[in-house]
């Protein structure tokens, strides 16, 4: 099991997401980094779906109860154990009673923490994670408080070597400036000529309003092509007749501060959604955090499938590796 001593920011059990349910309203949450929750599973051996911790900005204090291996992936949040610097993109092995701790964030925004046979919670629509909103899945359907055990699972399929470690060309590097790809659409028809041209163009800074749910975007304002409300549609010019919104997906409600809808978010709704995030960089916009600098780059369909066969071939030369 695992004690936590303190819970940090905002730490919570995720696995791959709750698949199957959008059509329904219900999200699939899910590790933000799937890239980065793969490769912690990879390194402790576990099934590819197994639980993990999801962990943001500021780390929690945990406690080790018996003798396992751990793996620690994504942003540069540096992990100690018992107050001793220890790598990451490693499986590393702790002892019972061993305490993992965290410095201040330095780049990215999460990290992920696997654990040799996953975190044992309950399946809610066949998932694991944690859906916050409405306080389903993970641990008692919440972030983790001070206090709390996480009894461990059952998951894992191969032993990995203590010592075992992610080649660096394979590991992401991270900044505090971001190019994040789109395909423009679904309803980028609502926006004038030159506010396409403006969002992108622009240079976005990501406000303190970026969880979960969605990331809002500060910078210029965009305008909206003219026309008649559509019956079933709101008055404001960026409603539009309710549709669904794909993970990624992008609407600016009345032009001010477009929101990047992650992992969370609602599943649909009336406002017009200008581009949508490609699947590989949903990976990327998990690391970046409040203040830090955004610009969407168009891309297209083709671009987006090529980025994320990519994606799939580091993580199969990184299943190989081990």
């Amino acid at each position: 099991m695992i004690k936590v001593i303190k819970p940090g920011l905002q730490t919570t059990v995720q696995d791959r997401g709750r698949i199957g349910y959008y059509e329904i309203g219900m999200p699939p949450s899910g590790a933000m980094d799937k890239y980065a929750f793969t490769a912690a599973n990879l390194l402790v051996g576990n099934h590819p779906n197994a639980a993990a911790l999801e962990i943001t900005y500021l780390g929690p204090v945990l406690q080790f109860g018996r003798r396992m291996r751990i793996s620690l992936t994504g942003g540069q949040i540096p992990p100690r154990i018992n107050g001793q610097a220890v790598p990451m993109w490693t499986t590393l092995e702790v002892q019972e009673g061993d305490q993992l701790s965290f410095d201040f964030v330095q780049l990215g925004a999460r990290v992920y923490l696997a654990v040799e046979g996953g975190i044992d919670v309950p399946l809610v629509m066949n998932s694991r994670s944690t859906y916050t909103l409405i306080g389903i899945g993970g641990y008692q359907g919440r972030a983790l408080t001070e206090g709390d055990v996480l009894p461990l699972a059952d998951m894992k399929e191969k032993n990995v070597p203590v010592g075992t470690r992610i080649d660096t060309s394979l590991v992401p590097t991270y900044s505090k400036t971001h190019e994040i790809r789109v395909v423009v659409g679904l309803c980028s028809y609502r926006l004038t000529e030159e506010s396409k041209q403006t969002f992108l163009g622009t240079e976005w800074t990501v406000t303190p309003e970026a969880n979960r749910i969605g990331y809002r975007h500060r910078g210029e304002r965009l305008q909206f092509v003219e026309r008649e409300q559509p019956f079933g549609a709101g008055s404001n010019p960026s409603n539009v007749t309710d549709l669904g919104y794909p993970i990624g997906s992008i609407q600016v409600p009345d032009g001010v501060e477009p929101i990047v809808l992650l992992h969370d978010a609602v599943t649909g709704g009336g406002y017009a959604t200008i581009a949508t995030v490609i699947s590989s960089d949903l990976d990327r916009m998990a690391q970046i955090k409040t203040n830090e600098k955004v610009r969407f780059v168009p891309v297209t369909l083709n671009d987006a499938l090529q980025a994320r066969r990519e994606v799939q071939q580091r993580l199969s030369r990184i299943a190989e590796a081990i």
